[in-house]
């Protein structure tokens, strides 16, 4: 919905290659994971190596990396994985830093962290490690490395940052502030049965008379109008928004004019409560975007920031209208929300034979680390 900024992008991107290209130049050498320096034989502009460690070498990754990552993803999150989509945009994207790790020549393992706020945190994305090698503390050594890297290019970065959906076992989750929870609900179906199911939620909020409330549901059309929104003193208590920050599809950020270029480069679709003065719900979607999910289907995200369960409700049934026309096909439709609104829209979304509910409740961690 918003369009972006090719200056800025531009300018993010040949900051972040300079700076790679400057420590690959002094002296050939890497860095490890406590930034120590390291000699790397490999260590050329054309191949990208950036370091070793535990017999791993570490490169930034590269367009060509992608059928290599894609057969080290087999299952992951359950199909839902977004990584075939988005990888070679990451490749070019401003302040992001991919890293893969090979084991001689073989790729075993990828980690991303994306710099924002302002260049004081780092979000950590992507993290997958090759089927054969789970459960072998490879996870962690990547993890190091990436830490330790993106540190050195960096020096700014004050705070990783990251979403999962599992809990981690109370010993690793000791090692982060847990900053927030939500919770989601998540429906499967096909196209054809799409269109009677929105139609079915858009008459039960007329039955319970929730269409004609006072508060209607407006589109943020513009960067600006989104900013004056954004920046209201109260919005993070008024909306209890998780950890003071928007999770736009699994991505923390708070609440800084930094920022707003990544929301604008996410094409998201924005309605907030529109009946003047404090409002009391926001809530965005992002495009449909393909996934490995039984051999292929669609995936897009609804984010709910408010307790109104009225204004929950017509937020939904107003995205699933406004995305309709775009799917075809199976559909998964995840929905974040406040813990206190998951059973009233569970409740709300059943009854429907094709649109139903594909996985129980679970929950999205918001954590946080110092680096």
């Amino acid at each position: 919905m918003f369009s972006l900024c090719k200056a800025l992008h531009k300018q993010f991107y040949l900051s972040h290659i300079l700076t790679v290209v400057g420590i690959q130049r002094q002296n050939h050498t890497t860095v490890d994971a406590v930034g120590h320096q390291l000699t790397c034989a490999e260590v050329t502009m054309d191949s990208h190596c950036v370091g070793e460690l535990d017999g791993l070498t570490f490169y930034l990754a590269k367009p060509e990396d992608y059928d290599d990552v894609m057969a080290i993803s087999q299952d992951i999150y359950g199909g839902n994985d977004y990584l075939p989509h988005r990888y070679h945009y990451w490749m070019t994207e401003p302040g992001r830093v991919v890293i893969i790790a090979r084991r001689g020549k073989k790729l075993v393992a990828l980690e991303s962290g994306l710099l924002v706020d302002g260049g004081e945190t780092v979000i950590g994305e992507g993290l997958r490690v090759c089927p054969k090698e789970r459960g072998c503390g490879l996870a962690g050594v990547i993890l190091r490395f990436a830490d330790g890297y993106i540190k050195k290019v960096y020096p700014n970065v004050k705070t990783m940052r990251f979403t999962r959906g599992d809990d981690p076992r109370p010993e690793k989750l000791r090692k982060f502030t847990l900053l927030a929870r939500r919770s989601v609900l998540s429906l499967l179906g096909d196209s054809e049965g799409f269109n009677s199911f929105v139609s079915g939620l858009q008459e039960k909020l007329v039955v319970s008379d929730e269409t004609n409330s006072s508060r209607p549901l407006v589109p943020v059309k513009d960067l600006d109008a989104l900013k004056a929104f954004l920046f209201d003193s109260d919005l993070s208590s008024r909306l209890q928004l998780p950890g003071g920050a928007i999770i736009q599809d699994w991505e923390p950020l708070k609440l800084m004019e930094s920022n707003l270029h990544i929301l604008a480069r996410r094409n998201l679709t924005w309605f907030v409560d529109g009946s003047g003065g404090k409002p009391l719900f926001m809530s965005f979607h992002t495009p449909p975007y393909p996934i490995p999910y039984n051999g292929g289907s669609l995936c897009f995200n609804i984010d709910l920031y408010g307790m109104e369960t009225t204004l929950a409700k017509k937020a939904l049934t107003t995205h699933l209208n406004s995305v309709k026309s775009e799917i075809q096909g199976l559909v998964l439709v995840h929905i974040y929300m406040h813990q206190t609104l998951w059973k009233d829209l569970k409740q709300f979304c059943e009854g429907h034979d094709t649109v139903k509910q594909s996985k129980n409740f679970w929950e999205q961690l918001f954590l946080e680390k110092e680096l």
